[in-house]
């Protein structure tokens, strides 16, 4: 599998259908590198005509602007807009919520206009049009799953039925957890709380829960945020469920699942 630069097509005089955004997490994190490998082999059995940026790629901003520096924001932003810009791209898919929320919500306000799907949604869709096609009886048929609402994918973007469409058609038994959807719970990374010490309490969020996903008896927690997963594997790891559990990130599931011959 060969991933192309947006670089690479221009100097060709090509232009990607589609922009993936791969993140900070997506490009540095070692787990979330796995998801993004993932999301990259979904898109390639899809046929689809897509590109990154390699090298090219910034932080969009989002930790930096949680955690107050406005300034900062909006000169990783300005950057970022100028050189999409330049390239012409018109559309993002991003495996990543808060990449996701910043693209699609803040970057109009400073000459940003994309369209900006969440990987959730476009494998919702790639489904759908049968542009990617499942193992019958896969992986995870019959597997007890629960999935975890991220809060910028939920709350913030009210995308709660594409994820739980993909894991019906992974043919999970999907138990929902006592907080989910518009009512969720955070996993404890979003606001920039990823990079900072926490603050004095009774206990840890990602604690919290973990214990609310481990309640439910499910033998996979799925998510669809790095942050989250990172989050939830930690959660996992200080209840000492490792061997029975397993946080994944809903691409890893689909790629997992996929049929030899899909187009």
């Amino acid at each position: 599998m060969i991933i192309r630069t947006v670089a690479e097509m221009a100097a060709r005089g090509e232009q990607p259908e589609i922009l993936f955004w791969v993140g900070c997490a997506g490009s540095f994190d070692q787990r979330a590198q796995k998801i993004t490998k993932a999301f990259a082999l979904i898109l390639d059995k899809a046929g689809i005509n897509y590109a990154i940026l390699g090298k090219e790629e910034m932080c969009t901003g989002d930790p930096v602007r949680r955690a107050g520096n406005e300034f900062m924001f909006q000169m990783m932003a300005y950057q970022n807009i100028q050189m999409l810009n330049n390239y012409g791209i018109r559309k993002i898919v991003t495996a990543c919520p808060h990449c996701f929320n910043t693209l699609k919500n803040e970057y109009p306000a400073l000459g940003g206009q994309y369209e900006v799907i969440h990987h959730t949604t476009l494998l919702q869709q790639l489904l759908d049009e049968g542009k990617i096609r499942l193992k019958e009886g896969g992986n995870y048929k019959g597997k007890k799953i629960t999935w975890h609402d991220s809060c910028y994918l939920g709350r913030a973007n009210n995308i709660y039925e594409a994820p739980r469409k993909v894991l019906e058609a992974l043919e999970t038994e999907l138990v929902e957890m006592k907080r989910c959807r518009s009512n969720g719970l955070c996993c404890g990374a979003g606001g920039a709380q990823m990079f900072k010490e926490e603050e004095k309490g009774e206990s840890r969020i990602n604690v919290e829960r973990t214990r609310e996903a481990l309640a439910t008896g499910a033998g996979f927690i799925a998510s669809a945020c790095p942050f989250c997963n990172t989050m939830l594997t930690d959660g996992v790891k200080l209840e000492e469920k490792e061997e029975a559990v397993e946080v994944l990130d809903i691409a890893e599931m689909v790629a997992a699942s996929l049929e030899d011959q899909s187009a």
